[in-house]
């Protein structure tokens, strides 16, 4: 037996490699990203980055058809992309097993929202383990997918953000099982038209029952009964939020979160006069204990929306548990107040920026310039929307940049208000982006004739969750060379007239090629091609101001570069962080940045 202290991400890709997955594919998105690169430097499995969520899913389909053992990885987000496919699954069924992991993200610390995945297991029909620590991760991808070999499903497994990334001892065996099964075709269970889906759904709601009585074990189902008067069901990471909060009550662990344990959660609250459900996100626990007429507290008193704590549990439940009880709960008591900071010693707020020499951050200036109205999509470049640059209109999510474009190029061209923003409609999406969602808004905006200039920021990598490479690197997750989607000739071959290349360092050409493609009566590409300056920097080149020339007229500081400063009246560059990039020196009217070469 091994230990080793891991996060839940590597737990989950030791606990499938050990347990004999053969394929993994993913799209990468925080918090989930990690497990697909783990996973990938094991031996003898095969994994991938798919183009995206929807494609990874399809090729575990396909692979736990193929008899395969079988991983899927994806933020929560992503599952709304891979929906399609997944709601079919069920009916389907599996040969080998197949896990889908998603990651949720409370406390939005890299998402658009707060999703709660939970609904997806319940719409699915699809039984839905949460782990609540590192080892609990291991042990139920393992336990995961013999569910689904046993009971012909696929199975979600739910982490969230501090799952996913904090670390707990993990003790294991590091030998690998599982079996290679054999294919076997049968078309009236794995060809989903409508005649054999009615055979197939009364199946998939029988097999929901035969889940429920699975979820009431005791490896489901941990109870942990201590105090005689307090009660709390939880599960996965608000487990660990409740324990501490409250040490002395008794809890229920639910290890399966859908279906419900129903024997087991009466059972557990016939012991007590009510019962309080610590969960983050939405009620969904809370909502199915109600449904067994059990007298609950949750969301009344803990918050719906941000990510719990401690803290925040233990504030929110003790003044209600002290009234419910008649007895103070020692469990919990308010955190001493912390001693006041000197105000000389409080550091001011930093919000999140483009680094340094960022290929993005020159184009959003050029943008700005042309008074243009952008539709973004998600990636590093939408850290564009704060100030100096302000150089966002909206965004939604992955690949909806394009369609949006389209729809507001068609509102203002028929807007007598908004007649003067007809033409100026701009869209701009990463290169990993553009391929995961972005291409087929881009046929429709060829199909129906639309004014629009798209705008490709191809820094050449994934860079937001980690620099993962994509169909357009030439790169695979396994470190293979492979061909690189040529993003210019298949904007060309989708029906594209104008397809222009540019370098975003270069602000004049840069800014001349957008006028003249915004005032083109047509669609058109640019692709604004820097490599991410994290892998590509100009080595031992960077900017000085030459204080005699500066003026101070902080024309440098609206391109929202960290390594530009104020002191005093005069510009100043932060050689450290300067990576000689050269756009400020174009900006600059009085000529008073100037190269400087560390050799020289």
């Amino acid at each position: 037996m091994k230990r080793a202290l891991l996060s839940g991400n590597e737990a989950i890709a030791l606990g499938a490699w050990c347990a004999g997955v053969r394929v993994g594919a993913a799209y990468p998105g925080t918090p989930s990203t990690e497990i697909l690169e783990e996973l990938a430097a094991r031996p003898d499995v095969y994994c991938e980055w798919a183009p995206n969520e929807k494609v990874a899913l399809e090729v575990g389909i396909g692979s736990c058809l193929g008899g395969a053992r079988s991983l899927v990885a994806m933020k929560h987000v992503g599952l709304n992309v891979a929906a399609d496919p997944w709601m079919t699954l069920p009916y389907i069924g599996v040969n080998a097993g197949l896990v889908l992991v998603v990651a949720d993200d409370p406390g939005m610390h890299s998402s658009q929202n707060e999703q709660d995945s939970r609904y997806y297991a319940r719409m699915s029909k699809v039984p839905m383990l949460e782990p609540a620590d590192s080892q609990e991760c291991l042990d139920m991808v393992r336990a995961a997918l013999e569910l689904s070999e046993r009971y012909d499903t696929p199975v979600l497994l739910r982490v969230e953000t501090r799952i996913s990334h904090s670390r707990t001892v993990v003790e294991y065996r590091e030998e690998r099982v599982g079996a290679d099964l054999p294919y076997e075709k049968d078309a009236v269970k794995r060809v989903m038209i409508p005649g054999h889906a009615r055979l197939r759904h009364p199946v998939v709601i029988a097999r929901l029952e035969e889940l429920e009585r699975e979820a009431e074990s005791p490896s489901m189902s941990v109870v942990e009964m201590r105090s005689s008067r307090v009660g709390i069901v939880t599960s996965g990471v608000c487990y660990q939020y409740a324990r501490e909060a409250f040490p002395e009550a008794s809890i229920l662990k639910l290890g399966c979160v859908y279906p419900l344990p129903r024997k087991a959660i009466r059972e557990f609250a016939s012991h007590f006069r009510r019962v309080y459900v610590v969960e983050e996100l939405e009620p969904f626990l809370e909502e199915g204990i109600k449904a067994l007429g059990i007298d609950v507290v949750g969301k009344a008193r803990i918050p719906r929306d941000g990510e719990l704590d401690p803290t925040l549990v233990g504030e929110s439940l003790a003044e209600l548990i002290e009234m419910d009880t008649g007895v103070k709960h020692g469990g919990w008591s308010p955190p001493a107040p912390h001693a006041a900071i000197p105000a000389e010693s409080e550091l001011p707020g930093r919000p999140p920026v483009m680094c340094p020499g960022c290929p993005h951050r020159g184009l959003f200036y050029a943008l700005n310039r042309n008074k243009a109205v952008v539709s973004s999509d998600i990636g590093c470049y939408t850290l564009s929307v704060l100030p100096p640059l302000a150089g966002i209109d909206c965004q939604v999510c992955m690949g909806a940049s394009v369609g949006m474009a389209l729809g507001m190029e068609r509102a203002f061209a028929t807007s007598e208000a908004n007649a003067e923003k007809a033409g100026r409609v701009v869209c701009v999406l990463g290169d990993s982006t553009f391929i995961h969602g972005g291409i087929t808004g881009l046929i429709d905006m060829v199909y129906n004739r639309t004014v629009s200039t798209i705008i490709i920021l191809d820094n050449r990598t994934t860079a937001m969750t980690g620099f993962q490479d994509h169909p357009g690197t030439g790169r695979t997750l396994m470190g293979e060379d492979t061909h690189a989607l040529d993003l210019v000739e298949l904007c060309r071959a989708v029906g594209v007239e104008s397809v222009r290349v540019v370098d975003p360092w270069e602000l004049e050409e840069m800014e001349a090629v957008i006028r003249e493609e915004m005032e083109a009566p047509r669609t058109s590409v640019i692709v604004s091609r820097r490599s991410c300056v994290l892998r590509e920097r100009r080595a031992g080149v960077f900017y000085r101001v030459d204080e005699e020339e500066c003026t101070g007229c902080k024309r440098c500081l609206r391109l929202g570069c960290p390594a530009l400063v104020m002191r005093g009246e005069r510009a100043e560059v932060q050689q450290d962080l300067c990576v000689g990039c050269s756009m400020c020196a174009q900006v600059c009217r009085p000529g008073a940045l100037r190269e400087v070469r560390a050799d020289g």
